[in-house]
């Protein structure tokens, strides 16, 4: 017999080798139908694994982010499955889920495949999940597994087994296919009734530009036709919502092949909205005794040697820059806080200068694959709203708890009502990808942990997506639709301030080290913005927005009484503009409508007679008239809200 213990803290004893699909099933059959995936003892497990030993169990359906990870992660394997039975001789890449639904990359030869092929996969995946084939995970040699993947004379697993240890190698085998995977998965293929395939894309075999081209083939999966339809419907609300489809509309900003995939132009009304954000932040910040600092877009390859960010990303970044000068190489600035680290250096410190509070917009510049570059979220050059807090152990938690009180002001301000604060820790047994003491990885892990308690966040922990100095605090935040995107991040660092020398005295006059925050609110004013634009459809909150009162005479006689209105309302503080073309007001109402601009203000006879504004509300109509002083009045209280 062994003990299982449960989340809310009850033992209870079972047959050794029992699986949590029978340990489920002895609490209650509906739960049984429900569970896909289990943890044991804080591991992913499949649910027909049997357990060996004592363990600690969480029983895992469709409501667990790792619930929807394992059905996706089945039904990618389907997919493969399916190609492989349509198109004879593919090679295939990898299958993995992803944030919602999965894919899998292909190599089709000579095969050619268009978006009119996706029914015909659909119809193939529902058929082969309807055999109730059983997911069997296997222990394989890593001899076998190279044997295996020869005869099929497929390249890319063969490569992927050249990076893996023998022992540590696992195919799962559902009907007559086969893949290496580390798992998890669904009990069976039955549990995949309702299925859609999304996009075809081109994606570079593991993401570089030298290798071949695959085909990416994406796709969604749902345990019932309702989630499905409602999913459809997110699907086609967020193509109306597609940050480069209104950024175009609303005339933000733009991109150009002679300057650049992925280095966004910012035109004068994306600029206004842009340096709004900006302006709000850095008043928010002098509050809290920031200071503001500007540093280089470049910096010398030593400097980044020095912090770490040339071993871990140089090699997929930017190409150092030469000069004439041949022992000079110098680097687009990936990150700013090596920049803030020297100048913290630029004086003697003592405990009394601490907390210091270093912030900057800075734009950095990292070179994301082509295929993986998507409009503002996914760039190549962006600006951070970066500081960095210089400060004592004692000050740690307390400054950390500042900034998310910090990051959730920005994000009540932005309409961003519901989100989850992710906590990323490092995965110790990968300890190379990291740098630093273990004693210093745990009091900064703990800090983190210490402060979401302190603030009560709805947290999430995720192993393995620390960042290669410190832990880290991501914020989550979901769109009006549903989405999941990460903005803010709060990181402990304990190891830059030591790479760099950095030390300051304390009240005992010895030197010491002094711990350092990252923080960036935003994360990106890019990425901001493009995930705010989506989540408000275009309409910007009225603080933010690029013009927030049109003037519309009904014809052109009134054109100069409405340009003198306008001129009154730009003096007090109110963005304004006119439509004086020689338009019906029918037209004029739906142009401005479709400009997403929130006020109008109707200009005719009557309302020069009566000195009145007839103002019409966006999506609304008419909401009354107004003398103008009430009208400022309104909007201000707007705007203030």
């Amino acid at each position: 017999m062994i003990n299982i213990t449960f989340p809310n803290g009850s033992i209870k004893q079972f047959k050794q080798f029992s699986t949590a699909l029978e340990i489920a099933k002895t609490i209650s059959n509906s739960l049984s139908k429900k569970v896909l995936v289990s943890k044991v003892n804080g591991e992913l497990y499949d649910a027909m694994r049997p357990i060996p030993i004592d363990a600690t169990l969480e029983l895992l359906t469709f409501d667990d982010i790792d619930g929807q990870k394992t059905f996706w992660h089945s039904s990618a394997h389907v997919l493969a499955e399916a190609l492989e039975q349509l198109f004879s001789g593919i090679k295939l890449g990898i299958g993995p889920s992803i944030e919602t639904g999965f894919y899998y990359d292909i190599d089709f030869g000579e095969h050619k495949i268009s978006d009119n092929d996706l029914d015909k996969i659909e119809q193939k995946m529902l058929q082969l999940a309807a055999q109730n084939n059983s997911f069997i995970r296997k222990e394989i040699s890593k001899s076998d597994a190279i044997q295996h993947f020869t005869l099929k004379q497929d390249p890319y697993k063969l490569e992927l087994l050249e990076n893996l240890e023998d022992g540590n190698i696992t195919f799962y085998q559902q009907g007559q296919f086969t893949d290496l995977c580390k798992g998890t998965h669904l009990p069976n293929t039955s549990y995949i009734k309702n299925i859609k395939l999304t996009t075809i894309a081109g994606a570079y075999w593991r993401g570089n530009e030298k290798n071949k081209q695959l085909t990416r083939i994406y796709g969604v999966s749902y345990p019932n036709a309702q989630l499905l339809q409602e999913y459809i419907l997110r699907l086609e609300e967020a193509k109306k919502r597609d940050h480069r489809k209104l950024g175009l509309e609303l005339g933000l900003f733009a991109f150009s092949d002679k300057v650049g995939a992925g280095l966004p132009l910012w035109l004068p009304k994306g600029t206004a909205v842009r340096q709004r954000l900006e302006d709000f932040l850095k008043n928010e910040q002098i509050k809290m005794g920031y200071l503001p600092v500007i540093t280089p877009h470049i910096g010398k390859k030593e400097l980044y040697i020095t912090s770490g960010h040339y071993e871990k990303y140089g090699k997929d970044s930017f190409q150092p820059i030469l000069t004439p000068d041949e022992s000079e190489e110098f680097l687009l600035k990936p990150m700013n806080c090596p920049h803030h680290c020297e100048i913290y250096k630029t004086q003697p410190r003592s405990y009394r200068d601490l907390p210091l509070r270093l912030a900057e917009f800075g734009t950095v510049y990292r070179y994301e694959q082509s295929g993986e570059l998507h409009g503002l979220t996914r760039v190549r050059g962006f600006t951070q709203d970066d500081a960095h807090i210089f400060c004592t152990a004692e000050q740690l938690e307390s400054e950390f708890g500042k900034v998310i009180q910090l990051t959730q002001k920005v994000l009540s301000k932005l309409n961003f009502t519901e989100f989850t604060a992710q906590i990323s820790l490092r995965d110790k047994e990968n300890a190379d990808k990291y740098i630093g003491s273990e004693e210093n990885w745990i009091k900064s892990e703990q800090a983190i942990i210490n402060s979401v308690q302190l603030y009560n966040l709805k947290t999430t922990t995720n192993l393995g997506e620390a960042a290669f100095y410190g832990p880290k605090l991501d914020f989550m935040v979901k769109d009006a639709i549903g989405r999941q995107w990460q903005l803010g991040t709060i990181q402990v660092d304990y190891n830059l301030p030591q790479r760099f020398g950095l030390e300051y005295t304390g009240n005992d006059n010895e030197k010491h080290c002094p711990i350092m925050i990252h923080r960036a609110p935003f994360g990106s004013i890019e990425r901001f913005l493009g995930v705010l634009l989506e989540h408000c459809a275009g309409d910007l909150p009225l603080w933010l927005i690029p013009e927030q009162v049109i003037v519309l005479p009904i014809s052109e006689k009134f054109n100069e009484y409405s340009q003198n209105i306008v001129n009154q309302l730009v003096s007090t503080n109110i963005r304004s503009l006119i439509d004086d073309r020689n338009e019906k007001i029918g037209r004029k109402i739906r142009d401005s409508e479709l400009l997403k601009i929130p006020f109008m203000l109707i200009i005719g006879e009557q309302e020069i007679e009566k000195q009145q504004l007839s103002v019409r509300q966006r999506k609304i109509g008419i909401i009354g008239t107004f003398t103008f002083d009430d009208f400022v009045t309104f909007i201000h209280q707007q705007i203030n809200q």
